[in-house]
């Protein structure tokens, strides 16, 4: 009996001190300190250990001390850009930048997301699509290959895709390969050896020091990146992995949204491959060469900023540019988003855009892949409807898509999900579009999904089973940290 008391009376300190650095120590905002307390204190042991694996947040401030924060290859543009900003002389070319002019200046100024004006859009939202051109365009390079994804997976598009880059490491191409340590795990260094035996390059980011386990489950790259010889870019949210080319039965068909770039844009995405590979090696890193940086040979009209964040960020720049695309709607909202837990700036947002007569209209999945999280999503989703939103729940497989679309001008795709995990706990991506054309091929991919989802009304939400209200009050609860 004594030896029980003694461990209550340990646990119950132990609960005590964590709750002190949670609050004190970490500094952390106020929903996530007590959704943390809750886990603390009414499962302390599990509590804790969950704390050991997604709150701990005291190796952040080394972890995020890189000195590399040069805009490798954009300086002279990013320079040019922040003068005329602050000189008030930044003159843009498409009246929907023009229009736009705002967002675009925060995001160069927060953000060092220049402004190019010169590129051309493919818009992939099924997977076979998307990789079959991705392989053909590996297999046309000619200088170099760069390539960043959150999963990837040894099976059979994995493969297909590892043997492609062999090849063309073999030919003499420059093959660089980044993939993140969790979002991968099971993924064994022997994958790669006939690339490296072909001098190809792998880095791991923030790999584990056991074997067989990652408790950093916080900080995760989440990009998904490809250039290709400087002059192509891909981003969006397809991983690799055969789910993504829907031969999973357990999601079915795997809707997502991709982006193929040509244009000076590309010289963006590339910079960004070059900070996340230079974090990641100790002794390989990239330096600026021309090669690199190729003047575009194809080119377009549409105007794109490349936005990321992550928890080296002051700021939440891809939340934050959210927000101001929808501060300035006029007519409409269309967002599509496997995970809808938005913080109170972002969830007001929509409400006032709703209730100032704004149509805004949200698509979600039919089923989740991660339930603590889908049943949050649905306590938000319930706000939305109750402000007038309306809301579609895909029928025809997994959707994946990370878009926004203001007004049928304005879009963003990329790899940030609406949830405090992509805000501020993830590395992302996403591209800031201003075109019209662009824009709408987003908003009758949206239409065609349409098609094969099903309406969610404030009635039948409010119909809801006592279990399943259940599930969403607890979910809620915990979404700060989920």
């Amino acid at each position: 009996m004594n030896i029980v008391s003694v461990l209550l009376g340990v646990i119950i300190v132990l609960n005590i001190l964590f709750a002190v650095i949670v609050i004190f120590r970490e500094r952390r905002d106020a929903p996530s300190s007590w959704a943390w307390l809750l886990v603390l204190f009414f499962i302390p042991v599990l509590g804790f250990l969950l704390y050991l694996l997604f709150g701990q947040n005291l190796s952040r401030y080394r972890m995020f001390q890189w000195e590399d924060r040069k805009r490798l290859g954009i300086e002279k543009l990013l320079a040019t850009q922040l003068e005329h900003i602050r000189n008030n002389t930044f003159e843009l070319q498409a009246d929907t930048a023009i229009h736009h002019k705002q967002l675009i200046n925060m995001h160069v100024t927060n953000n060092d997301a220049v402004l190019t004006e010169d590129n051309s859009i493919d818009i992939f939202t099924d997977g076979n699509e998307k990789f079959d051109q991705l392989l053909q365009d590996i297999n046309e390079a000619k200088h170099h290959i760069h390539l960043q994804y959150y999963i990837l997976k040894n099976d059979q598009l994995g493969k297909r895709l590892l043997s492609a880059l062999t090849t063309k490491a073999e030919e003499g191409v420059k093959v660089r390969v980044l993939y993140d340590d969790l979002g991968s795990r099971g993924l064994r260094p022997s994958f790669f050896r006939k690339l490296r035996a072909a001098e190809g390059e792998v880095e791991v980011f923030f790999p584990s020091k056991l074997r067989w386990i990652n408790l950093r489950m916080n900080y995760r790259n989440h990009r998904k990146l490809v250039i290709i010889d400087g002059s192509i870019g891909y981003v969006g949210g397809f991983n690799v992995g055969d789910e993504y080319l829907s031969l999973n039965p357990t999601f079915g068909y795997w809707r997502d949204t991709h982006l193929r770039i040509q244009g000076t844009a590309v010289h963006a995405i590339q910079t960004r491959f070059i900070l996340d590979w230079n974090q990641a090696t100790e002794k390989r890193c990239i330096a600026y060469s021309p090669e690199l940086f190729p003047s575009p040979v194809v080119t377009g009209e549409s105007s794109i900023q490349i936005v990321t964040s992550g928890p080296d960020s002051e700021w939440e720049q891809i939340k934050n540019g959210y927000i101001k695309m929808i501060s300035t709607a006029q007519k409409s909202i269309y967002i599509q988003t496997p995970y809808f837990i938005p913080d109170a700036s972002l969830l007001d947002a929509l409400k006032i855009a709703c209730l100032s007569g704004v149509k805004v209209e949200l698509m979600i999945p039919n089923k989740p892949d991660h339930p603590f999280v889908y049943w949050a999503t649905l306590s938000y989703v319930g706000e939305l409807l109750n402000s007038g939103a309306k809301v579609y729940i895909y029928e025809n497989g997994f959707i994946h898509a990370k878009t926004i679309v203001v007004d049928d001008e304005i879009s963003s795709v990329g790899t940030a999900n609406i949830d405090v995990r992509s805000f501020k706990l993830n590395f992302e991506v996403n591209a800031f579009i201003y075109d019209r054309k662009i824009s709408l091929q987003l908003v009758d991919a949206f239409r065609k999904d349409v098609a094969l989802s099903r309406v969610l009304t404030l009635e039948a939400y409010l119909q809801r089973t006592r279990r399943i209200r259940f599930k969403e009050s607890v979910s809620r609860l915990l979404s700060p940290i989920l």
